[in-house]
């Protein structure tokens, strides 16, 4: 606590306990088999954004779901999310960031994440985003709108807590450029992050 060395210490111990999202989901992957359904989780207090160059995905289907969890004071809260999953996803120049004021001693601190920058993109299976907001220049390939839950065979199996009678929309593959995404969750099946770099920055330091 008195020193700079000390400081840093316990700047690594936080880089591992508050990853709350695509780094802690590389873990979750291990256990969730290729083709289960999506985990369900308390969400933490904190959404996270992430952006893309581009992302390529087929097996589309995206329903309303909602999140349960807690707010930062450690009171209960439910965030409505839209569920974007695919049964495949590659991913162009992937940063995702997530922000936590008021570390004591240290003030505010940014965990920012970046894979995919290179020759080979991030590679994702059964891939589930809860998704609060999105920006993207997208395309679409077989596409239905209006199809209900249960009955979307495009993507991968629904995740759970969903009403299957409930609104759906689903392709056979999926063009997203420019990507700019508020999202409370991330689980995967398997998790490929290729030229993966993880870096804590002082103040506020999104990806947008």
């Amino acid at each position: 606590m008195e020193s700079l060395a000390r400081g840093g210490t316990r700047w690594k111990r936080f880089a591992v306990v508050m990853v709350p999202s695509v780094a802690a989901t590389a873990a979750i992957g291990v256990a969730l088999s290729q083709g289960a359904l999506a985990a369900s989780f308390s969400v933490s207090g904190q959404s996270f954004k992430v952006s893309a160059e581009r992302l390529d995905g087929t097996g589309f289907v995206q329903y309303g779901s909602v999140d349960t969890g807690v707010d930062m004071k450690g009171d209960k809260a439910a965030h409505p999310v839209a569920i974007s999953a695919f049964k495949h996803a590659d991913i162009t120049k992937m940063c995702q960031s997530v922000v936590t004021p008021d570390v004591p001693l240290v003030g505010t601190i940014t965990l920012q994440l970046n894979a995919g920058g290179g020759s080979t993109p991030v590679a994702a299976d059964n891939l589930y985003i809860d998704v609060a907001d999105l920006a993207a220049d997208a395309e679409f390939h077989g596409m239905n709108i209006g199809v209900g839950q249960q009955g979307a065979s495009s993507g991968p199996a629904l995740a759970k807590n969903v009403n299957p009678n409930g609104f759906a929309q689903e392709a056979d593959s999926a063009t997203l450029k420019n990507v700019k995404q508020t999202a409370w969750a991330t689980t995967a099946g398997t998790f490929k992050l290729s030229g993966l770099s993880m870096k804590l920055h002082k103040g506020v330091k999104e990806c947008y």
